[in-house]
């Protein structure tokens, strides 16, 4: 059995002199890929890494012990959170995860890797200070990794499929509520190309990888299904996004509840992580936190329309289609935080959508 304690000693100002050698990396740095999306980092372990805490472990999986996971060889609880770069001259993000039960994952894992009921003691030991306050989005943190695999396009700071004390990973609070950095607005067409494509740069300037594990906002989407809307499972809580040209992604939903879905005719915003799951040069995916700003559209006094949306969406514009999403034109209106407006459009199949000004 590990010893929580002992994990955690810790002297003023940082780490204890035992860690003092302990290399330093960027997120940009660890996330560094080659031509062919592969990981380009030179492996230096241990070392820190800084950055803003984006997930509580709960919205993404869930961590509690599950007591009948080694008899039915079921993975267990599972953790996962997102640290974002918030240091000068860094950029990107970088996830940690765990699992109860390693050996449930396959059969080349060795015997001796569930922690069982121990579980809880290693939750509780990542999940909060040594003050027993829990981490929470928004906190800067310093995460000392003995271990990072890259799996499918990206660095994963975890303990290899391993339960050793050795390769475990810590976390210090930095500063407390240092706050959410702002969602970098993007469309799906700087994710995707017009024929559906993944747009990879491995020089991350540009496509997925230019926002790979940072809080982002995805505008100017509505859903093409709602297959995974309310669905617990990670595998089953897929919807696709598509900005009505062809262009589509996927949005991972949260095991928070969002609500209801947008109709697959709203055009709405989707706040959260962008993540890459499905391959090393593509697989980019949304996981989705915050939904908003819905168009609401009702009758309006004046016997015309009335679109209602919340947000402050300075710098986009209010466009309408009467002919089937195929072409837009604006409607007379500047949308700033929450606005009530009313169109005079005479048709009865028009739809709204708010669209990023070039």
């Amino acid at each position: 059995m590990k010893s929580w304690l002992a994990a955690w000693i810790w002297v003023a100002g940082g780490v204890a002199a035992a860690s003092a050698q302990t290399a330093v990396v960027t997120h940009a740095e660890l996330q560094a890929v080659t031509s062919t999306g592969t990981s380009a980092w030179v492996e230096t372990f241990p070392f820190t890494i800084r950055g803003v805490v984006l997930n509580d472990p709960g919205e993404m999986l869930d961590p509690a012990y599950d007591p009948g996971a080694t008899a039915s060889n079921l993975v267990g609880g599972q953790y996962q959170v997102f640290l974002q770069a918030a240091d000068a001259g860094d950029r990107g993000g970088t996830a940690l995860w765990m699992a109860q039960n390693y050996e449930a994952m396959g059969p080349w894992i060795p015997a001796g890797n569930d922690y069982g009921a121990e579980w809880t003691n290693e939750m509780r030991r990542v999940m909060a200070d040594t003050n027993g306050r829990a981490f929470r989005k928004g906190d800067l943190v310093e995460v000392t990794a003995r271990k990072a695999l890259f799996y499918n396009g990206k660095r994963n700071i975890n303990e290899a499929h391993r339960i050793a004390a050795a390769n475990d990973f810590d976390i210090r609070l930095a500063k407390a509520n240092a706050g959410l950095p702002q969602a970098e607005a993007l469309e799906l067409s700087d994710l995707k190309n017009a024929d559906d494509s993944a747009i990879f740069d491995a020089a991350r300037a540009a496509g997925g990888e230019h926002w790979q594990g940072m809080r982002v906002r995805l505008d100017g989407i509505r859903l093409a299904d709602t297959n995974g809307w309310g669905q617990t499972a990670w595998a089953g809580r897929i919807c696709t996004a598509t900005d009505g040209a062809g262009r589509t992604l996927p949005l991972r939903m949260p095991l928070a509840d969002l609500g209801a879905p947008p109709s697959t005719s709203t055009y709405f915003s989707a706040t959260g992580i962008l993540n890459q799951e499905g391959g090393n040069t593509n697989g980019y995916e949304l996981f989705v936190q915050e939904i908003g700003p819905v168009l609401g559209v009702a009758a309006g006094a004046a016997g015309g329309v009335a679109v209602s949306f919340s947000s402050d969406y300075e710098g986009y514009v209010l466009e309408a289609s009467d002919d089937g999403l195929q072409n837009w034109g604006a409607v007379d209106a500047t949308p700033r935080k929450v606005i009530v407006i009313e169109d005079d459009g005479a048709s009865t199949s028009r739809v709204y959508r708010l669209r990023k000004v070039d």
